[in-house]
């Protein structure tokens, strides 16, 4: 299906500290060869899109770490390189992430004017225990001015909270949602925090240090979640994802239909059709090594498979029933070569939709909101 836009997502692994929650592809340096990486990553870009032809570019995402540690130069250069490289749709979509720092936000005015038309800022609670405990390195009060001046130079604008954080309420929450819905544009992304292997916050859980609330607490969490922002015009369309109607994130929307997406920089992942086929490519993790590839043979990749046509079924349903209007059978058949049926088990399949955990019409198979809080546990079941 190449006649469909192709995703280009560009990772930059620096941040100026490692969170205590996060298991991303993420490296503190004290000092980072700027001009390095960005001659590394428009080698890698143009190596990729060598061999992939001038296919439609429907989004660019800088992501990371911690992209808007970038120089503005290096961002306007990757986004003039992928224009010419690809044919860039009109109405492209290009974001990058963003934390509130001073140094960070003192650089929006030049993303901007490297082409950037979507920020997609990191502030994750808006209390001050809680970006301490989060290991922050911001205010609540810098959160809402970076807000305030993205929202003025951006025609659109996200941000993340997380929420279910040790010691938090149902009534906190809410209180602290609807600041965060004064102060949002078009999209939000709310994650539950999760204990994720090999982090601090894993170290500190398996001690008994940590606690989060219970599952039934983390339930009400997300409704509340649901309910505050439909007060605000903002729909679920994913499982963590909130939007206007026509604001949803084109770039995760290729990720979660399953469309081609590349990925370029240190440990960056893709899902790329060449000759017909479709590979999974993944790019050396550690930033060093994956440049020094870079340099020698024009790209950092350590890993380029076909993707088997069982393997497409179960991404596919992975990503497409985290999404509110679920996964289209034709286009299923079409894009792994599989019907629909014979990737699910029938007997939970039947179970999921007595629970009403699961809808399915002749043109879609979704999750409802009571089977997108038990999703983990119901695709564990469902996908053969």
């Amino acid at each position: 299906m190449t006649d469909e836009p192709i995703a280009l997502y560009i990772h930059w692994p620096f941040c100026l500290a490692k969170c205590p929650y996060c298991d991303f592809n993420s490296h503190v340096r004290e000092r980072i060869d700027q001009t390095r990486f960005a001659t590394a990553l428009r080698s890698e870009l143009a190596w990729e899109a060598a061999r992939l032809g001038s296919r439609p570019l429907g989004s660019i995402f800088f992501g990371g770490g911690t992209p808007s540690l970038m120089n503005p130069d290096t961002v306007a250069a990757l986004i003039a390189d992928a224009k010419r490289l690809f044919a860039a749709t009109d109405d492209i979509e290009i974001t990058l992430e963003a934390n509130p720092t001073s140094v960070e936000i003192a650089r929006l005015h030049a993303f901007r004017d490297a082409g950037v038309n979507r920020i997609s800022m990191g502030i994750q609670a808006l209390n001050a225990t809680d970006l301490t405990r989060l290991g922050r390195q911001h205010s609540a009060a810098q959160a809402i001015a970076a807000l305030e001046l993205a929202r003025s130079l951006f025609p659109r604008l996200s941000f993340d909270l997380i929420y279910a954080r040790p010691g938090q309420t149902l009534p906190a929450w809410r209180a602290e949602l609807r600041d965060a819905l004064t102060l949002a544009a078009d999209h939000l992304s709310l994650y539950q925090l999760t204990i994720e292997p090999g982090t601090v916050y894993e170290a500190m859980h398996r001690r008994g240090e940590l606690t989060l609330p219970d599952d039934d607490l983390a339930a009400a969490l997300y409704d509340a979640t649901a309910e505050e922002a439909d007060r605000f015009g903002l729909a679920p369309y994913e499982v963590s994802n909130y939007a206007s109607t026509g604001a949803e994130s084109r770039h995760n929307l290729a990720y979660w239909r399953y469309r081609d997406y590349a990925g370029i920089g240190p440990g960056a992942h893709g899902r790329v059709t060449l000759n017909h086929t479709l590979f999974a490519t993944r790019r050396h993790r550690a930033p060093e090594p994956w440049a020094e590839r870079v340099e020698r043979d024009g790209h950092g990749t350590t890993h380029e498979d076909a993707v088997s046509q069982r393997d497409r079924a179960r991404e596919m349903l992975l990503m497409g029933l985290r999404l509110t209007e679920g996964i289209d059978p034709a286009r299923f058949a079409t894009r792994t070569g599989t019907p629909l049926h014979d990737a699910i088990d029938p007997e939970i399949l039947a179970m999921a939709k007595s629970e009403a955990y699961l809808t399915e019409t002749n043109t879609r198979l979704a999750a409802t909101p009571e089977g997108r809080k038990r999703l983990d546990s119901l695709l564990a079941a469902l996908v053969l």
